[in-house]
């Protein structure tokens, strides 16, 4: 189509400025709930000053064992919406050049990836990476009907939702809390996941709602795990009241019992290369020294700002790229010391690209879709999919993605992780297919199958009287359903009978079984095991 005559959508560019305000108004109030923990998921400690959070969900999880992989994934959040053209360069493609008269990447600034791309020179410590089969490139990553809010935009992100779908808990979130069984009678010691940050991201938000707390270093981390208890539960009641404290002061007890991992080990680990002085740099110091110390969390999640560059993009989008370039290779060259950056897949991602034609302020605005970058030993050295098409965009005037950012999440999930197929399907979706060769396959641990039950539950959509309560099992056999009462007994048998392998939904007519606003819990008995959450009817 002609770029002459593009479709403005709102909130796009900084010509529309109430609209682009009031998004950026949103993202920041929801950034400062966030940081003061109001919306905070798990425990937040500082090292060095940096922001550390622990994630954990308020039920009690199986130990990390029930999954075992010694593959961790650290996922890199590029905020405020990437510029993938400049990122990674069509290098001979001449309407590149002709639509970016001033922000094309000239050929001279330019490493090559192969003979038909690029990257700029500012991220020549990739090249190493890349030469050494420790690099891949997805090209034009995206999502159908895409949302230009960096708000909105960011939850698809993390949620792995549709554009219409609002869903309140993230992919990672989900694989904590359905894929690390919540048996009743075991807690881990481990995080599961860890972010670095000044706030914790729906990506980790699970089914329940937690607290976040701040302490200023490992050493007091492990102080205040000392008594195993910060907060005291005896005093209160059984009021609604007082059950909510409970429940709240619950979970900041037991995210406290990640103390004495996590401090040891960061004292165990050490940082083995130099790290650039750039907060990057030292997020993913951090993270290469709680690998190295055999702390065994599976996710964690780094950051890096400034990316919504509507003007003067060549003034700070190279400087960005440079910070990820060396960083990341400053990261891998640690893990390295010890044989470990084979089992670390680094994974950018970013809410989305920005538009293929340059604004009038020598930047550009919120776009579509967006490379990413994935890094690890053991990747082999490719580029998935195609160039964007800079001539036959949509109607806005922005290229169609090709691939979708669920699939090269199930394809981390499956294929890294090691998550079976139902497994993937229940956190991602159905209809998500693994791109193959994108990652070491990581088959499912001999055994696994016995912990594989998962479950959740939600009001009915088209009946509020009706409460869904779903499971997933991972082989067939006799499976036992039960309401109880906030003190443990049964007040209420769903369900005794045999299933078969697959999921499963059961509507509950809350009239008919008498369960009234207040609090409960669901249990499912099956396979040996107990899995048990709590519910809350209103």
């Amino acid at each position: 189509m002609s770029h002459q005559h593009q479709n403005n959508r709102k909130g796009r560019t900084i010509e529309n400025t109430e609209a682009h305000a009031n998004d950026h108004k949103t993202w920041n109030r929801r950034d400062f709930l966030q940081s003061t923990g109001i919306f905070a998921a798990g425990l937040a400690a500082t090292v060095n000053g940096v922001p550390l959070y622990a994630m954990g969900t308020a039920d009690h999880f199986g130990p990390l064992s029930a999954l075992e992989t010694d593959r961790t994934l650290v996922l890199i959040q590029l905020r405020g919406g990437n510029d993938g053209l400049n990122t990674v360069i069509d290098r001979f493609n001449s309407e590149y050049y002709n639509i970016r008269p001033t922000l094309a990447i000239p050929e001279s600034n330019l490493w090559a990836l192969d003979q038909k791309t690029g990257m700029s020179n500012q991220m020549i410590d990739l090249k190493p990476m890349w030469e050494e089969d420790k690099m891949k490139i997805i090209h034009n990553v995206g999502y159908p009907h895409p949302n230009y809010s960096h708000f909105r935009s960011s939850d698809i992100w993390a949620t792995a939702s549709d554009t219409d779908e609002y869903k309140k808990d993230g992919w990672i979130g989900r694989y904590i809390d359905y894929d690390m069984p919540a048996f009743v009678d075991a807690q881990p010691t481990v995080p599961p996941a860890l972010q670095i940050g000044v706030q914790t991201d729906l990506v980790f938000q699970g089914q329940n709602t937690n607290l976040a707390l701040a302490i200023s270093s490992p050493n007091e981390f492990y102080k205040l795990a000392v008594s195993g208890q910060l907060y005291d539960l005896s005093s209160l009641d059984q009021t609604p009241a007082d059950r909510s404290l409970a429940y709240i002061r619950q979970v900041a007890n037991s995210a406290f019992r990640y103390s004495q991992s996590i401090s040891n080990a960061y004292n165990k680990g050490r940082n083995e290369v130099n790290y650039p002085d750039t907060n990057l740099a030292q997020q993913l110091a951090i993270v290469a020294k709680l690998i190295k110390g055999r702390l065994g969390t599976k996710v964690f999640m780094v950051y890096i700002d400034g990316f919504d560059t509507h003007a003067n993009q060549n003034n700070n989008h190279p400087i960005l790229l440079q910070r990820i370039s060396t960083a990341i290779s400053a990261f891998y060259k640690d893990l390295a010391k010890q044989s470990m950056d084979d089992k670390v897949l680094g994974m950018t991602f970013s809410e989305f690209g920005r538009t293929i034609y340059e604004n009038g302020s020598a930047g550009t605005d919120h776009g579509t879709s967006a490379p990413i970058l994935l890094f690890g030993k053991g990747l082999g050295k490719g580029i998935v999919g195609n160039p964007p098409d800079l001539i036959n965009t949509d109607q806005y005037g922005d290229p169609l993605f090709e691939t979708d950012f669920r699939d090269v999440y199930a394809s981390v999930l499956q294929n890294w992780l090691g998550m079976s197929p139902e497994v993937s399907d229940y956190i991602i979706g159905n209809d998500r297919t693994p791109i193959d060769g994108l990652v070491p396959v990581k088959n499912p641990p001999v055994g696994s199958e016995e912990f594989g039950a998962l479950l959740g539950h939600k009001i009915s959509a088209d009946d509020k009287d009706i409460l869904q309560i779903y499971f997933s099992i991972l082989q067939e056999g006799p499976v036992i359903l039960e309401i109880l009462d906030r003190s443990g007994q049964v007040i209420r048998p769903l369900l005794n009978g045999f299933k078969l392998k697959g999921s499963h939904t059961l509507d509950i007519h809350l009239k008919k079984f008498q369960l009234h606003p207040g609090y409960y819990q669901y249990r499912l008995k099956t396979g040996g095991k107990v899995y048990q959450r709590d519910l809350v009817i209103l």
